[in-house]
């Protein structure tokens, strides 16, 4: 095989998240985005000692699993990479290729119990955050997703099914403004113009829209015109708040102080029975009622908390520190974004609770300042895992029980290994779905201290 050589093979397995795997003339191929039982033609881009890397061309035959797409938009948008699965097949093999990368990674006798559904598989996201570009070079504006295996590519989605009708209809709006008053959207080459993303969060259970338009400083916006257009929409919701995200930076990312255009720069949403204020840069799960799913059953794989002092670590706007407050004797909560544990201590009188409290700063510098020691810890890191000097310092508690609520499988099972290592056992794993037609997938596992 030489690189750049087309190929043609089956794929035979398809490993966390989206890493299809099949045999060619005897080498192991790894190429993205491919499902079960696909025969797929892929272009060769990398002969490694264990195996060879391809890229996607296309589906030659079809899997036995799949099914008809739902979205108009499959093919050209880059999201939602397994619809054509049945949801109950998506689930059964996000469940398989958890307990099988942890079984390999070398997680030992663990009960797998399995994945939870979500309770929607359609318009459940409370955020989404559309990209502007074209879809061809020098081509017309476009407001939407990046175009499938081109992440400088944009197609429109006016008709995404994985958000509600009030997320397609404002961003088709904006879309029509832009193009009408000729607003120049941002190269990421040269680093001019002036439009960059979209993003839009909304409470599913409140209605409450937030707004915010990522875009350089380099453009005088007719704030008054951009303003009218929203708030003269239809919507179901309500907008509560519209914002320019000043993003004079280089990376590709939403970044930068706000300047509010209307209203405020938090929208409100609920969780069993709690009230969560959710400012523009806080992270909150994305699938609320999954959330709740997901709480409930982090609830039921932790040990009694009753009179008990507990740590709620990467704790975000304390949406898990909150609901646990109900039992715990006391709960302190830590996370990195300072603006998100505003928001959590807002949210904790805002609820009428007093047995909480949430401090900023990184995890490995901030539980040396705290006085009290904790009985049991959870843990809910960002994708990128705990990184080992800081796992290593919360081990040294050495607490009875942990539970860790991981969004990503893969670093989820490193950081067991080290616990393990340390003197802990993994008893239970559970999976909950919170991502339907994607690969992601939240794992739930408790450990008990040997």
């Amino acid at each position: 095989m030489k690189r750049g050589q087309l190929i043609e093979f089956t794929i035979e397995d398809v490993r966390f998240p989206n890493k299809g795997i099949g045999t060619f003339e005897g080498r192991e191929i790894h190429v993205k985005n491919t499902l079960p039982g696909q025969v797929v033609e892929a272009r060769v881009k990398k002969r490694r000692k264990e195996y060879v890397e391809a890229k996607f061309v296309r589906v030659v035959e079809r899997s036995e699993q799949e099914v008809e797409s739902f979205c108009e938009h499959f093919g050209k948008c880059g999201g939602c990479a397994i619809q054509t699965l049945k949801y109950e097949d998506q689930t059964k093999n996000k469940a398989r290729m958890v307990q099988k990368l942890l079984d390999n990674t070398g997680i030992k006798d663990f009960n797998f119990k399995g994945i939870l559904s979500s309770p929607d598989i359609y318009e459940y996201r409370n955020k989404m955050e559309f990209s502007f570009g074209d879809e061809e070079k020098d081509g017309p504006l476009r407001l939407g997703m990046h175009k499938k295996g081109r992440m400088h590519d944009v197609v429109n989605v006016p008709n995404c099914h994985i958000c509600g009708k009030d997320f397609t209809k404002i961003a088709s709006a904006i879309l029509d403004f832009a193009v009408e008053h000729d607003i120049p959207r941002y190269n990421k080459r040269s680093h001019e113009g002036f439009l960059r993303h979209l993003t839009i969060r909304k409470g599913l259970k409140t209605g409450e829209i937030l707004i915010g338009l990522s875009a350089t400083t380099t453009y005088d916006l007719d704030y008054d015109a951009f303003v009218k257009v929203l708030l003269d929409l239809e919507l179901d919701g309500e907008i509560v708040g519209i914002l320019h995200i000043l993003n004079d930076g280089l990376g590709d990312v939403v970044k930068g102080p706000i300047k509010t255009l209307y209203g405020r720069e938090y929208y409100y949403e609920e969780l069993l029975d709690l009230r969560f204020k959710v400012s523009f840069f806080s992270f909150f799960q994305t699938n609320p009622l999954g959330a709740e799913l997901l709480y409930k059953a982090t609830m039921e794989h932790m040990d009694d908390i009753e009179s008990k002092v507990v740590f709620d670590l990467f704790s975000g706007t304390g949406t898990i520190g909150q609901i646990m407050s109900k039992k715990a004797k006391h709960v302190v909560g830590i996370e990195l974004i300072e603006d998100a544990v505003v928001a959590a201590n807002e949210n904790a009188k805002l609820n009428n609770i007093t047995n909480a409290e949430f401090l900023a700063g990184d995890v490995f510098n901030m539980i040396d300042e705290v006085k009290v020691k904790p009985d049991v810890i959870v843990l809910d890191p960002p994708r990128m895992g705990i990184l080992e000097k800081t796992l290593h310092k919360i081990l040294r508690y050495k607490v009875k029980g942990i539970t860790y609520v991981s969004c990503n499988p893969k670093t989820l099972a490193e950081n067991l290994i080290q616990m393990q290592k340390a003197g802990y056992k993994v008893d239970d794993v559970l999976c909950v779905d919170m991502f339907p037609h994607t690969p992601h997938v939240e794992t739930i596992v408790k450990l008990s201290l040997k």
